[in-house]
């Protein structure tokens, strides 16, 4: 590996390149993309999120989010309703089929994520690490 290459910016990216290409193909069998899988298992932890507070939540573009929910929502994984207060807001909640769907998409997710992590042993700090970079205003 060059010094080039060893530079942290370009160790997130492969990193994130792998991430993305593993749970991808683990999620294959399920019919889901790596994508379609950051909605579906975030909105089992969130309230009938706005798809801009999902987009927030979730770090995908406000558009993104927007086309992935109607997508899923014609796979009848998803609803898509307008907010009772302010009908300019969309709120999404999955259905049953897509929690049937999710749920297993989460525990292969998250064994994929151990086999990553197990190198680190404990990885609280790395989350730590994670979470103070991801709060560093780039823009």
């Amino acid at each position: 590996m060059s010094s080039a290459e060893a530079t942290p910016g370009h160790l997130v990216w492969r990193l994130a390149m792998k991430w993305r290409t593993a749970v991808d193909r683990a999620l294959d069998p399920l019919g889901l993309t790596h994508a379609q899988y950051v909605v579906l298992s975030s909105l089992l932890g969130l309230d009938r999120p706005s798809q801009r507070e999902l987009a927030d939540h979730t770090g995908l573009e406000p558009l993104y989010v927007s086309k992935l929910a109607r997508a899923l929502e014609s796979s009848g994984l998803i609803e898509r309703t307008r907010d009772k207060v302010d009908t300019r807001t969309v709120r999404l909640a999955l259905t049953p089929q897509g929690r049937s769907v999710v749920e297993p998409a989460v525990t292969l997710v998250s064994a994929l994520l151990d086999r990553l992590l197990e190198p680190l042993g404990d990885p609280a700090d790395f989350s730590r690490e994670l979470i103070t970079l991801l709060a560093v205003p780039l823009d």
